[in-house]
């Protein structure tokens, strides 16, 4: 069970890594950038799959830890 949930683990690490940049509040505050641009943006195809399974890692990451 602990090999598992390493495994999940460095799985949820490499996802979260590979996900595309969402926090666009902080460098327009620097910026002084126009974040309404990208506002209406919707995920599609490999991002979207990026986000479905950091949420199912995620899930499963949790029932781990509490069956553990």
């Amino acid at each position: 069970m602990t090999t598992l949930l390493i495994i999940v683990s460095i799985l949820i690490i490499a996802i979260v890594l590979l996900q595309s940049g969402k926090a666009e509040g902080a460098s327009s505050i620097i910026t002084g950038g126009n974040s309404d641009l990208f506002k209406n943006r919707k995920e599609r195809g490999g991002e979207l799959f990026i986000t479905y399974a950091t949420a199912f890692l995620g899930v499963i990451f949790f029932i781990l830890c509490i069956i553990l």
